[in-house]
């Protein structure tokens, strides 16, 4: 049988024509990557695809598109659910200094922030010289993005943690002083680590790993195999990491220990760190957290904080696909159903604080590049009663004068929703690390708190006390832009307490989610303004 071969270029052509959306090569080398379409080479070795399979694959995603449509309605905008882009892509720059869930990706955030329009973004709502608020500021995706377009922001936060993260994206650096500490502090991290641990298990339990995934779970032909066969992926991955177990018995790993003179009291460890962290693990943690707290430079002690505590993060004793939501301690090699083989949890932070090191710099750097001269004011405190000049003229009085002059010219945010995150214990490890005081009462919508009616009571009363504390400090022409998945209906009430008019509702699919749970999510983007100053037409 003849096969249509396409080269990547012409595959991406064809698919736009297609789809009738923009898609990308790099789109076409993500589908190869990860065994969504199979990868052929020509005779000159020239990367190709058979453009029936493609097709195939496309066919499915239209189908899905359907699903969805019948499942969430017909008023969903495709445009914004940005599916076309690479995770490369929607994580750019100082977004990924910080794995943080629940965030929205930065394409959503300048689609309404930039001055653009089109057939359903019908009117301008901010322009560069304005002055952005978030009062949910989280990881500070807002306040980047505004940044980039040449506008002024204020972020709000109730956790600590969070205004760290801002603070270290937003920040100016001398980025050559600055990388000189971080390399020192690597080094010094390395020879601690190497002068008391040993790493022959770790080594031989890798090495005897890559033998048996490359045994067992060729790539791509077992991706393939599993693509839509998840029942056979389970029981194959199961007896697999069964059989794996039975096969190693003979190595079993001892502390990896050389010696104790320079090692750290395990003793005096918060719980959350002697849990889910092996023996050798903590003793790095403590090590680089007392170069941290040695380092005289306050900007430099927060970067520093930023890769340590990333660095925990990816280190914790449980499997690549529970990383977000952290179920169970996983001290052994398991099957995993992120990387479709066996893996095992990390054994020393060595490795990642090397590169986590290295890419804060390059990303930082890159930022600098696209950051423009602006304003921006974080402040760490609760969105529902903070005086937001008052606070700002206490740290930058030039930015307070500006706020003054004209008022904070518009809101965008992401509220969190009602039970489906708990946000300080979601960075429990970097709370214990650093001491940082949690507020977790405080929380709205916190998922310990439920989703029952009175939490959804709660949840309207909160976000209502937030819009009309920070509405005072927005000029009465301002928008309030809000992105939630309003499954409950809660927020034309909300917009009612707030003495605000919703003029405007953009609905779009979310397709590009992290966790294993893919069923049909969609979220609303809430365009509102102050109710007297409402007509308008849009």
């Amino acid at each position: 049988m003849n096969r249509y071969m396409l080269s990547l270029n012409e595959a991406a052509e064809w698919a736009t024509k297609y789809m009738g959306k923009n898609i990308s090569p790099s789109n076409i080398r993500y589908l190869l990557q990860y065994a969504r379409v199979k990868r052929y080479t020509s005779k000159t070795g020239e990367i190709q695809v058979e453009k029936s399979e493609l097709q195939n694959y496309y066919d499915i995603i239209r189908k899905k598109e359907q699903v969805w449509r019948e499942k969430l309605g017909d008023d969903l905008n495709w445009n914004i659910s940005f599916d076309q882009y690479r995770e490369s892509d929607t994580t750019k720059h100082v977004h990924r200094l910080h794995p943080y869930k629940g965030k929205f990706i930065p394409q959503l955030v300048e689609y309404f922030l930039d001055k653009h329009t089109d057939s359903w973004k019908r009117t301008v709502f901010f322009r560069e010289g304005d002055i952005v608020l978030d009062p949910f500021m989280g990881s500070g995706t807002t306040l980047v993005q505004a940044a980039e377009l040449g506008m002024h922001s204020v972020g709000i936060d109730i956790s600590g943690f969070n205004c760290l993260v801002a603070e270290v994206k937003c920040d100016d650096y001398r980025l050559s002083s600055l990388q000189v500490k971080l390399d020192e502090a690597y080094q010094r991290t390395l020879r601690f680590s190497q002068e008391n641990f040993n790493d022959r298990y770790d080594t031989e339990l890798k090495r005897r790993i890559s033998t048996f995934n490359a045994r067992y779970f060729p790539n791509p032909e077992y991706k393939l195999r599993v693509q839509d066969d998840r029942g056979y992926e389970q029981a194959y991955g199961n007896e697999k990491i069964q059989q794996f177990i039975t096969e190693n018995q003979d190595i079993l790993p001892d502390d990896n220990t050389q010696e104790e003179t320079h090692l750290f009291d395990n003793g005096n460890m918060p719980g959350f760190l002697r849990t889910w962290y092996n023996k050798r693990i903590r003793q790095e943690l403590r090590y680089y957290l007392e170069l941290i707290d040695c380092e005289k430079d306050v900007q430099a002690q927060k970067v520093m904080r930023l890769i340590l505590s990333r660095t925990a993060r990816s280190c914790r004793g449980t499997t690549h696909y529970d990383l977000a939501t952290l179920k169970d301690r996983q001290s052994g090699p398991y099957y995993c159903y992120k990387h479709l083989k066996i893996c095992t949890p990390v054994g020393s932070i060595r490795k990642r604080l090397k590169y986590y090191t290295e890419d804060t710099i390059h990303r930082l750097s890159a930022f600098a590049v696209l950051k423009k001269q602006v304003h921006i004011g974080i402040i760490h405190g609760d969105s529902r009663f903070v005086n937001i000049f008052n606070l700002i003229s206490q740290t930058d009085h030039e930015f307070s004068r500006l706020l003054k002059e004209k008022k904070i010219s518009g809101l965008f945010s992401s509220p969190p929703y009602v039970g489906q995150i708990d946000y300080h214990e979601q960075h429990a490890y970097a709370y214990e690390l650093f001491d940082i005081e949690r507020y977790d009462p405080d929380e709205i919508g916190a998922k310990a708190k439920g989703t029952d009616q009175s939490a959804k009571e709660r949840y309207i009363n909160d976000i209502s006390d937030v819009l009309i504390n920070v509405g005072q400090f927005i000029c009465d022409d301002g928008f309030f832009c809000i992105v939630a998945n309003d499954r409950h209906r809660l927020y034309p009430e909300i917009a009612d307490r707030s003495m605000l008019t919703i003029i405007q509702e953009f609905k779009r699919p979310v397709l590009n989610r992290t966790e294993r749970d893919r069923q049909p999510y969609a979220e609303t983007i809430f365009i509102m303004k102050k109710t007297g100053n409402a007509e308008f037409e849009y």
